[in-house]
């Protein structure tokens, strides 16, 4: 996801606005050889899937996503959750019991600072992960695993490369990458964490792990897609693997498509954000995604997508969406608009039929912490990292994290209110499992 403060976003946007940026158009590179099978995609390469053609609406293996990968963090931090009655529960559950099916959780390297401070935005290492997972799982959902590669927020306008990996060449980091998603995702599996997806690299629209030429990035991307095939195998498990591109409406998903078809990368689904206020017309996103579908037979999911129910802010940090922010707001600010915003994208997805793999709403948990017993909320989110960024992300990361360090900017894109009790948008999902039921 986007950095998560008001000022960094508005250094993206402008990213964004700009076309000249050298990752932004991916280049057409030889094939290179690789392990990856033919039956590990959807179509063969040379069929054309007609859309006309296919049978509309959701499979029952459809994905109604979260990513909670700040939970741990917000609870250490104070956070309390609740359910409709207004009894202290598990937010998993709560999720669960209204129609989530799949949670989706970022892992990054190492965001620790030599003294073992954390980064913020939720501490996201394996560890986390695991937490997270093995709750998940209890409440009967499957996770999607989404690999960063970075030691930090991974998004278009930055993706930096891993402490450990800074000095390799291209085939050193692309053996470390295998490596280290091996034995991250290995310790995930052992946990008996129910993996469905695991996400190789975050909206790598201009990069992946510090490289921005794309026979490179390719090469990185094949390397963690053989891990995964190899500990599919090994667990027997189906792991689906996904890339994951925003921006649609730049137009240019065949371009990134086209690109890693020329490279053979291996993956099952092809996953962008759609965050209505900054990526164009679900028409447009339709036509994106619908054209991955036709020609390459893929699969496409929306892994990120959220909106407002208020402008108010409730932590001090200021939000995303504020009074003036910058986007396009069809939508009013209301757990209305939330639950229309979301209805609208999966009707849209219904249309490419069995090739619409799921949705995820980004981050429905992440709520003010509470200020209380004389601790400030400056002071937790440094101490548990549930802040978007900690003071300590300096080193890592000095122009947007060591200066814009804070809480989190998305508490008003929400489910939950500021106190920890469900919205009437946290039944978004089984409000559409029980449309398509009529």
């Amino acid at each position: 996801m986007r950095k998560k403060n008001y000022l960094a976003l508005l250094l993206v946007a402008a990213c964004l606005l700009c076309s000249c940026n050298s990752g932004d158009k991916p280049e057409e590179t030889p094939k290179q050889t690789t392990t990856k099978k033919e039956e590990t995609t959807t179509a063969k390469k040379d069929d054309k899937i007609d859309l006309d053609s296919l049978e509309k609406g959701i499979s029952d293996s459809f994905m109604f996503g979260c990513d909670v990968s700040t939970l741990i963090t917000q609870e250490n931090s104070g956070v309390i959750y609740y359910n409709e009655a207004g009894e202290e529960q598990d937010a998993l559950k709560t999720l669960a019991d209204n129609g989530v099916n799949m949670i989706r959780i970022r892992v990054w390297n190492d965001p620790y600072d030599e003294n073992g401070k954390g980064y913020g935005g939720g501490n996201c290492d394996t560890d986390n992960a695991i937490a997270i997972g093995k709750r998940a799982t209890q409440y009967n959902m499957g996770c999607m695993i989404d690999y960063h590669y970075s030691d930090f927020w991974a998004d278009p306008s930055k993706q930096m490369c891993p402490k450990a990996w800074k000095d390799m060449s291209v085939d050193e980091k692309s053996e470390a990458l295998y490596e280290y998603t091996k034995e991250s995702l290995g310790k995930i599996l052992e946990a008996g964490v129910d993996v469905k997806v695991v996400q190789i690299g975050n909206e790598t629209t201009s990069g992946m792990a510090g490289e921005s030429n794309w026979k490179n990035i390719a090469k990185l991307m094949n390397s963690g897609s053989k891990a995964v095939r190899e500990l599919s195998a090994q667990y027997e498990k189906d792991i689906q693997i996904a890339v994951h591109f925003t921006n649609p409406e730049k137009g240019k998903y065949s371009s990134y498509a086209k690109t890693l078809a020329t490279n053979e990368v291996d993956y099952d689904i092809f996953a962008s954000s759609y965050y209505p206020f900054w990526h164009g017309t679900l028409a447009n996103l339709k036509k994106e995604l619908g054209g991955i579908v036709e020609k390459y037979g893929k699969k496409v999911m929306v892994a990120e997508i959220s909106y407002s129910y208020t402008l108010e802010d409730g932590d001090g940090h200021q939000n995303t969406i504020y009074d003036g922010a910058w986007g396009t707001f069809d939508y009013a600010m209301s757990e209305e608009s939330q639950v229309k915003v979301v209805k609208d994208c999966v009707e849209t997805l219904s249309e490419l039929g069995e090739y619409a793999a799921g949705i995820c709403y980004w981050e429905p948990a992440w709520i003010p912490v509470p200020e209380k017993d004389g601790v400030t909320r400056s002071e937790l989110w440094e101490q548990y990292g549930s802040g978007w960024a900690s003071s300590f992300a300096a080193g890592y990361d000095p122009k947007d994290a060591g200066q814009y360090y804070g809480g989190s900017a998305w508490d008003n894109q929400s489910w939950f209110d500021f106190t920890g009790h469900p919205l009437s948008s946290i039944s978004t999902y089984k409000q559409i499992k029980e449309e398509l039921q009529k």
